[in-house]
């Protein structure tokens, strides 16, 4: 497994997954069940390890992890756009 120890997170979407999981109201199983739903395989464990940073996000995962939560790539990264 890959250690980035540039940085202290593995990811920068975490913090805004956990966000907007919370203003849905909804549990880290119920996160990862509508996930799933949405084609990503993934278990409460994971989304666990990601809000906290400690597991990387790819982009494709990035993409069906925004759509599922009904914002954009770029809000879900807290990317400022030009």
């Amino acid at each position: 497994m890959f250690l980035n120890k540039t940085v202290s997170s593995n990811n920068l979407c975490g913090k805004k997954i956990r966000e907007f999981r919370k203003k849905m109201h909804i549990s880290q199983r119920e996160m990862a069940e509508l996930l799933r739903e949405n084609g990503l395989l993934i278990d409460k464990n994971a989304v666990q390890r990601i809000e906290t940073g400690l597991r990387f996000v790819v982009d494709t995962e990035i993409s069906i992890i925004a759509n599922t939560i009904g914002i954009s790539v770029t809000e879900l990264l807290d990317i400022q756009e030009l």
